[in-house]
């Protein structure tokens, strides 16, 4: 956890907007996105399937075009066009884990060219033994075997595929990871495991975390501040425990709902909310993206915010 005064922005987003698609087939995945990812945290993004999480994640390692708004990663716009050599820099600077394991290893090619193929596109230049060096130091950081560098990926189970997909990721020596959806593909023995691993990668190396997941519970164990989104929008973004304890949007209530609790009776007995848009009446006093209470954020209009206030007093 970083203090409040030692906070240097190291990603900040400003009012994205991404499309798909042109005319009558035009979709609007990401509706004026606004935050700021500081230094050495972990920023959690939540939402379900199909909520955007994902394509800003991908914009910002820029895999997908934005329409509108911007991305500046320390300082420096970096989506739109830029310099070859930038975008070089840039890859090595910001890495990515993909959700399935499965999916994101090249079952044909052998552990040693996964985990070492970001290194071709560096413009340092490694030996063969400076690279194999490498491969083997990214291996043991993520509690595999040097050896397993000559084997191929299906020989592996999920959570050690995974983990050959973080050190992937670790040996561009990168400052900042987007995590996206990391542990859902894992089964639930070795989810643990893994988010423990992150944690502890995050101490030694300084890194800096998007952690992208539909699960709350999930993120609230390795988050410092929880982004919800819905349908391209943020609703809520807060300090993890402000979030937990004192929910103020509808959507983020009815997500904390949904998880569920270990005490079997609690379980039965506790009362699931829906979440309908169809509350909010946005007919004439349209929503904005406010700061409610220091560093607690809503999408609300005038009336909503005044009842938010309320409840936070009453709290």
């Amino acid at each position: 956890m970083i203090e409040t005064n030692e906070k240097q922005p190291l990603l900040q987003v400003k009012n994205l907007d991404i499309t798909f698609g042109t005319h009558k087939n035009k979709f609007h995945a990401v509706k004026n996105v606004s935050f700021d990812i500081y230094k050495g945290e972990t920023f959690g993004l939540v939402g379900e399937s199909g909520s955007g999480k994902t394509t800003i994640g991908r914009s910002i390692i820029r895999i997908n075009p934005t329409s509108g708004g911007e991305i500046l990663y320390k300082g420096e716009k970096i989506n739109g066009k830029i310099s070859k050599e930038r975008d070089r820099e840039l890859t090595r600077q910001i890495q990515m884990i993909f959700q399935d394991p499965m999916a994101s290893l090249n079952e044909r090619a052998k552990v040693d060219y996964i985990v070492s193929e970001g290194l071709y596109n560096l413009k340092e230049k490694f030996s063969s033994f400076q690279r194999k060096a490498k491969v083997g130091k990214a291996l043991s950081d993520v509690g595999l075997l040097p050896e397993f560098a000559s084997r191929f990926p299906h020989e592996f189970s999920g959570g050690q595929r995974q983990r050959i997909g973080i050190a992937r990721a670790l040996i561009m020596e990168p400052d900042f990871i987007i995590a996206d959806e990391p542990i859902s593909a894992l089964d639930v023995s070795i989810r643990a495991q893994v988010l423990n691993l992150l944690s502890e990668l995050q101490k030694k190396r300084g890194l800096t975390y998007l952690f992208i997941a539909h699960d709350l519970s999930v993120v609230r164990f390795i988050s410092d501040r929880i982004a919800v989104i819905h349908k391209g929008e943020l609703v809520e973004l807060a300090e993890t425990e402000k979030l937990f304890a004192h929910p103020l949007h509808p959507y983020t209530r009815a997500l904390l709902s949904a998880i569920p609790l270990p005490d079997p009776i609690a379980e039965k007995n506790k009362k699931l909310l829906v979440y309908d848009p169809n509350m909010h009446n946005y007919s004439v006093d349209k929503p904005v993206w406010c700061e409610i209470e220091s560093g607690h954020f809503i999408l609300a209009n005038n009336p909503e915010i005044e009842k938010y206030k309320k409840q936070l007093e009453n709290s």
